[in-house]
């Protein structure tokens, strides 16, 4: 299967899973230290904003090289494959560890003294994350924070009539605050693997102070956040400079509805523009060479 029409295919599977998505049973956050990397770094962030930073996210190198952040907490290490070596590495100097994985085979799986299987179909081609994602945040979160789902196919209509909206060009900036700047990283992350396209991610406050100032006429803006006062000024001072700017949203001031919406635009986007690319594949696979370097990091 093509790697796009994969991507396509696992976007939809998001719904079925989403309705028989089963929650973890809650953690103290206060004893949790969350790690991964790519997405799964995304994942751990949303644990840690979710649990109003007691617990907290960490790159499995920072961990590798600082042991004393895990004392006395419980690691989650976060990896879907559960095979890449610097999670395996990290997992090996902590005393207390679970891995949130696909595979419950995996190297990390048989070093942590704990696994959590993710429980998703998907297209099994390799392919930009998209479910993967969902089911690893999904995870993360429920450790933390008790939610229940609302209407996901009201919100993925949603998210897909509105990223319809949205055309790229130039360079792209995604901005948001506490519970969708991860998810700023994740769509940026979308925009680089699957259109090797030029995007850029920071919370709203930073992108003012530092990001806005290597902003260039035509560029596109997409905020990740509600619609509100502070965004509309924002938005039409962002105009003024002839930046494209786009803010989609929701009625819903839930916060687990507001990180599916966002999850399903990331999403929706970097497919659409694809399909009108004509791409069958995406750019991280067609790109021979800057994989094998990135592969030969990882693994």
């Amino acid at each position: 299967m093509r790697t796009i029409l994969a991507f396509e295919n696992d976007i939809r599977s998001q719904l079925d899973f989403l309705d028989t998505f089963k929650p973890q049973k809650k953690i103290h956050p206060k004893n949790a230290l969350f790690c991964g990397s790519g997405d799964s770094l995304v994942s751990s962030m949303m644990a840690e904003c979710f649990s109003d930073y007691q617990s907290r996210a960490v790159d499995p190198l920072v961990l590798a090289k600082n042991k004393s952040i895990s004392k006395n907490k419980h690691v989650y290490f976060v990896s879907i494959s559960g095979n890449t070596v610097s999670n395996i590495k990290a997992a090996k100097m902590v005393k207390k560890s679970t891995a949130i994985t696909k595979n419950h085979t995996s190297k990390l799986a048989k070093t942590c003294t704990g696994v959590i299987t993710l429980d998703y179909d998907d297209s099994r081609t390799v392919t930009s994350g998209s479910i993967s994602f969902l089911a690893s945040m999904l995870a993360c979160i429920s450790l933390v924070f008790r939610f229940r789902i609302k209407n996901a196919r009201k919100l993925f209509l949603s998210a897909k009539s509105q990223a319809r909206k949205i055309s790229l060009k130039n360079k792209v900036y995604f901005v948001g605050n506490q519970y969708t700047h991860p998810l700023c990283m994740y769509a940026a992350a979308k925009m680089h693997e699957v259109l090797g396209f030029d995007a850029h991610y920071e919370r709203i406050e930073q992108f003012l102070h530092a990001g806005l100032f290597s902003a260039k006429h035509g560029d596109v803006i997409i905020i990740f956040e509600g619609k509100n006062r502070h965004n509309a000024y924002l938005v039409s001072q962002l105009k003024k400079l002839g930046l494209t700017v786009h803010n989609p949203s929701i009625k819903s001031d839930d916060k687990i509805s507001q990180v599916i919406f966002y999850t399903f635009v990331s999403q929706i986007l970097a497919l659409n523009n694809a399909k009108r690319k004509h791409l069958e594949d995406c750019y991280f696979i067609t790109e021979k060479k800057i994989r094998n370097v990135s592969s030969s990091m990882i693994y």
